[in-house]
């Protein structure tokens, strides 16, 4: 007697920035992902769509993604299919927790492309490369991380400016890159500095500012996010 098809559920999931990027856009994720249903001869029962949302959501925690979560726990399918890794989780811990709790109720994960390669928790082979490769992927974004953080600290070191934001104490050059000391909030932020080293509170500081008539950037009332923000860039 032939046994019926195992059900399976398709993710999918672009970010508001990723919409419109080749591979990555619903239309090119769900054309691979019925494909490989019908290699593999799944059921594909739905395809789940979460558009606009970033993978920094716990997948439980977004629209599309609670319902797949749903599916897997009441046992409605037997796999759940996705392009990516970062489609599904927002990291090694999440993959890792979730997938867990998945093979508890005989689901398994199917990922297309994992460094090139297609997993398939089903088995143990497939489930230790998940554990591998979710790993790397978080190495991979601490890595980023840190060379971002580095860069923005060197962009910060030499006076070049790192977002839309001038920050107190400068104006921007006419390249439109560097960033000028502007002479009178350089003597605020050593003032605020003074302040802070007598053991003066941040609101505090803020209402000795107001006080003593020095404006803000805005020109708006000191606070004291503001006086932390600039204590945290002069160091």
């Amino acid at each position: 007697m032939q046994t019926a098809p195992q059900k399976a559920v398709a993710y999918v999931r672009v970010s508001t920035e990723e919409q419109a990027v080749e591979g990555v856009s619903i239309e090119a994720q769900t054309k691979t992902l019925r494909a490989y249903a019908t290699m593999k001869e799944l059921d594909l029962v739905d395809v789940v769509v979460d558009e606009g949302v970033s993978g920094g959501k716990k997948l439980s925690c977004r629209a599309g993604g609670s319902q797949v979560s749903l599916l897997a726990s009441r046992r409605k399918v037997q796999a759940v299919l996705a392009c990516k890794l970062d489609r599904l989780f927002r990291n090694a811990a999440d993959c890792l927790v979730t997938t867990a709790e998945w093979d508890k109720k005989a689901v398994a994960l199917h990922l297309l492309d994992v460094g090139g390669q297609t997993i398939d928790t089903s088995s143990t082979m497939g489930r230790f490369f998940l554990t591998v490769m979710a790993g790397a992927a978080e190495m991979e974004r601490g890595m980023a991380r840190d060379r971002t953080v580095a860069a923005m600290a060197h962009m910060r070191s030499t006076n070049k400016r790192i977002s839309r934001h001038i920050p107190f104490g400068y104006d921007l050059a006419p390249n439109g890159v560097d960033l000028v000391p502007i002479e009178p909030e350089q003597e605020a932020i050593k003032l605020i500095r003074i302040l802070r080293d007598q053991g003066l509170s941040l609101r505090g500081i803020a209402a000795e500012l107001d006080d003593l008539g020095i404006e803000t950037k805005t020109g708006r009332k000191w606070n004291h996010n503001t006086v932390a923000a600039i204590l945290k860039r002069a160091g």
